[in-house]
């Protein structure tokens, strides 16, 4: 379609009546998540390790759940705590897919050793004792269970003022084995490409084209706050194009030239000793 046609069909809120359409929602939504290197690192991630999960699974910061279609062929039971005081101030509070329980912050409200799996996703950043957190994930898991945890490592400011800390696998491998896990593997999220990549796309999106709106409308950044702003629609015809070509040539350049200290984020699992 020719950017002017493009254009114009952005004009007079046509956008926001064709996110209403189910398919065409699905599909704008399924082409974002590829183009952001990041998530679509992470659900590779979460892809290749759920076969290894099963029965009762606790997710630790669950938001709204967007990661249980995932896991739910392999367990039994999905089970979402998050922190009250900060989620009643995001965006997912306001959806319809709520956590299942509430804790403190500082204590999982479950008794030892109730859950064959346990994850964190993206979360450990967010809290300001994030070893405490580890501990009580360690704590909840059974003997021969699983425990796995998703951190960023090359990554903007997100979800100000609760953002704390960025991750090498060092410190991960530390902080679990100081919650008397044992560590299976640790795993890159892309690589020195795929950073770059990622934070031009976050650059052309978030300060060029302001779609963070839109981004809401499609069911996405639900960890930040409401945004109303609107996005400039007549950037798109040259942004949106822009961002799928860095993201294919990000990951063709992460295969043939990779650098290995470099990552958006890491995942860590491993087992209670």
């Amino acid at each position: 379609m020719h950017p002017d046609s493009i254009a114009r069909l952005l004009n007079g809120g046509t956008i926001d009546a064709l996110l209403r359409l189910s398919h065409v929602k699905t599909s704008a939504r399924r082409a974002s998540d590829w183009v952001d290197l990041q998530l679509s690192a992470i659900v590779e991630h979460l892809e290749a390790i759920a076969p290894r999960a099963r029965g009762r699974l606790l997710d630790v910061g669950c938001g709204e759940k967007p990661f249980e279609a995932i896991f739910m062929p392999h367990v039994t039971e999905y089970v979402g705590v998050e922190y009250e005081a900060t989620f009643s101030g995001t965006h997912s509070s306001t959806r319809s897919s709520k956590p299942d329980v509430y804790y403190d912050g500082k204590t999982l409200p479950f008794p030892d050793r109730s859950f064959d799996t346990v994850i964190s996703v993206q979360v450990l950043e967010h809290t300001p004792h994030p070893q405490q957190v580890v501990g009580e994930m360690a704590r909840v898991a059974k003997k021969d269970g699983l425990v796995a945890a998703s951190v960023p490592f090359s990554f903007r400011l997100h979800e100000e003022p609760h953002d704390y800390f960025r991750y090498t696998p060092h410190g991960l491998r530390s902080m679990f084995e100081s919650a008397g896990l044992i560590v299976d593997g640790i795993w890159p999220g892309r690589d020195i490409w795929g950073v770059i990549g990622h934070k031009v796309n976050s650059f052309l999106a978030f300060r060029v084209a302001r779609i963070e709106s839109l981004a809401q409308q499609l069911g996405k950044h639900g960890h930040e706050s409401s945004r109303s702003a609107p996005p400039r629609l007549w950037t798109l015809p040259a942004v949106l194009p822009a961002m799928a070509a860095i993201s294919a040539t990000a990951r063709v350049l992460d295969r043939v030239a990779p650098d290995g200290t470099e990552a958006l984020s890491y995942l860590i699992f491993g087992h209670p000793a």
